[in-house]
């Protein structure tokens, strides 16, 4: 009867001891009794041209931020606002733009949900949930970015969206041949004019971007974003300044 009791003990004990140890992997462990931002990470994710399998998770790394993260959800059948659906998931991030964004690369085998997190002035900043759809909607690529070059150093950019249901906004990035980024916006309409900020609704260009060269090549890149942060389409292509 004593070996019985003794055994007993040991099974309330080790049950209590499991149930105080943290996940360390468990997006709701990691952010327990911390300051935490949601919506703070500006992020998104798309499937490689080359790679369907493949997804590229892209964020803007605000400057001074640390300890970049990644969580997912086991499946895309799941609530992506609930925390508790997401763990850790270790890929190495990668710079990108010069080191200006920054993204996460990995294969999977199915489509799920992730949330982006980084850590700012003692607080832990979080991205929107990003559901990949590599599988049933890989992502697009383009070189069809019409540049029209009437004002000079001033090029108004102009593209037509693949499918207007599945999108949200488009995200600009205007860069050198060696991909150093000069400006980074979003807008709401298919077109952006370098300097011209007028129809921009979101600005993570570093101060006032650079005065085009004449004669010098350079590089935009477009992002077609949906809601749910997955990039329908991306267009990339050179032009010369005039």
């Amino acid at each position: 009867m004593k070996i019985i009791k003794c055994f007993v003990v040991l099974l309330l004990f080790a049950s209590c001891n499991t149930d105080d140890v943290k996940d360390e992997n468990s997006l709701s462990d990691y952010l327990e009794n911390r300051t935490v931002e949601n919506g703070a990470v500006i992020a998104c994710a798309g499937s490689m041209e080359d790679n369907t399998n493949s997804v590229e998770i892209f964020f803007y790394p605000e400057s001074g931020a640390s300890n970049f993260g990644l969580f997912e959800t086991s499946s895309s059948a799941v609530d992506p606002n609930d925390i508790l659906n997401y763990n850790r998931i270790v890929l190495d991030d990668i710079a990108v733009f010069n080191g200006y964004l920054r993204k996460f690369e990995g294969h999977f085998n199915e489509e799920r949900w992730f949330i982006v997190s980084f850590e700012l002035d003692g607080e832990i900043k979080l991205s929107n949930p990003i559901r990949i759809k590599h599988i049933t909607q890989p992502t697009l690529y383009a070189t069809q970015i019409s540049i029209n070059q009437d004002t000079s150093l001033m090029p108004l950019f102009t593209w037509n969206v693949n499918s207007e249901e599945n999108n949200a906004i488009f995200f600009e990035v205007l860069s050198t041949i060696d991909n150093d980024l000069w400006s980074g916006t979003y807008t709401f309409e298919t077109q952006f004019q370098y300097y011209n900020t007028a129809n921009v609704v979101l600005n993570i260009t570093n101060g006032t971007p650079p005065d085009l060269v004449l004669g010098e090549t350079y590089k935009m890149t477009i992002m077609d974003v949906s809601e749910d942060n997955w990039i329908n389409e991306i267009f990339v292509s050179q032009f010369t300044a005039q």
